[in-house]
């Protein structure tokens, strides 16, 4: 890890005075992140590298933007995509890093595209418009993708939607450029499915409910035909429940080793923190914590998974927190760096 160089791209909404995508510099033994530049994109609200470790993909307002990384993570513009539809959310790319997949929460669909070995992106092959009625009214009943991850194996395509209580999985038909729909997860009724990670060696699954303020637990396993689910557990992400019709969880991490889950709470503007069974995949609550900001949009964790980076959209603001397994304890490091409407982290490792 001493050889190894680390940075942070921070996302941001550009309706403010941000203008794009923040890049600092990663001290890991300390703990801190130092702002070095700006890279100008309109509504970064996501982004994510791709397999090879060689170029960034960005949400905008123009569909996906796609950067080359330099050494030095530098960001050196290469393409944008139109990608058939309303500006999306949340991206992800498959395990052999031949597809990028876009989450569209204003739209409620899945969109497919090819990519390229020269970093640039390719047409988008396939998009699924989710349909159903969800049974939150202040969300308008209409599907929401907020999350798109693919399964441990490659074999599946899982699209959390958030609007209508469901995780959608697909299969890629690479004979027809087609995502085919193979089963649907529901879940209980306003829970409101946020985001999905998979454990380390790829028996469990964590599921964020947005509305239920819950970690859901599942084991996972491929049947061959379909992939499938057992729910185990649920653990609430609250440090209390004193006004938890105002609270919402927003993020969800793995600590590197795979032995801890974070998660953050809006309203609560709390992390907490899980220790995982490695045998059974449960979860047991170490700590629920303030972050000394509001709406901790994103979370995470620096490589040596001494230290995490939170990201408070409403306050403007990153902080950044020793953690303190023996004591259960977040310690924070340095003031709160001002950033605007800042929307999601991705600390990386550009050493490639």
């Amino acid at each position: 890890m001493e050889d190894k160089k680390y940075v942070a791209y921070v996302g941001t909404y550009t309706h403010g005075s941000s203008i794009g995508i923040h890049l600092y510099d990663v001290d890991v033994e300390e703990g801190t992140l130092s702002e070095r530049k700006v890279v100008p994109v309109n509504n970064s609200s996501y982004v994510v590298k791709s397999k090879n470790g060689k170029y960034l993909y960005s949400i905008a307002d123009e569909g996906v933007a796609v950067f080359a990384i330099k050494p030095d993570g530098d960001l050196v513009p290469i393409n944008k995509v139109d990608i058939d539809g309303m500006r999306g959310c949340y991206l992800s790319v498959d395990n052999n890093g031949k597809y990028l997949f876009v989450g569209g929460y204003h739209d409620g669909k899945i969109t497919a595209v090819h990519t390229h070995r020269d970093g640039r992106l390719g047409r988008v092959f396939d998009g699924v418009f989710h349909k159903g009625i969800g049974s939150v009214a202040e969300r308008n009943f209409r599907p929401h993708v907020s999350c798109v991850a693919t399964t441990p194996e490659g074999k599946y395509v899982c699209a959390v939607d958030n609007g209508i209580d469901q995780l959608k999985f697909y299969r890629i038909n690479t004979v027809r450029n087609r995502l085919e729909l193979v089963d649907i997860l529901r879940c209980k009724r306003e829970s409101g499915p946020r985001e999905i990670v998979f454990s380390k060696d790829g028996r469990f699954a964590y599921v964020l409910f947005e509305l239920m303020n819950l970690v859901g637990v599942f084991s996972y396993k491929d049947t061959g035909k379909s992939p499938e689910f057992e729910l185990i557990q649920t653990m609430e992400t609250l440090s209390d429940e004193l006004d938890s019709l105002h609270d919402c969880a927003a993020a969800i991490a793995l600590s590197p080793d795979g032995k801890y889950l974070f998660t953050s709470t809006a309203g609560d503007n709390s992390v907490a923190m899980f220790s995982i069974d490695q045998e059974k995949g449960t979860l047991t609550k170490e700590f629920a914590l303030p972050i000394s900001g509001e709406y901790p949009k994103d979370i995470a964790l620096f490589p040596d998974g001494k230290h995490i980076a939170v990201v408070n959209h409403e306050s403007n603001s990153i902080t950044t927190f020793t953690i303190d397994y023996e004591k259960k304890v977040l310690v924070m490091k340095g003031k709160p760096m001002k950033v605007d409407t800042p929307n999601c982290i991705l600390l990386t490792d550009i050493s490639v």
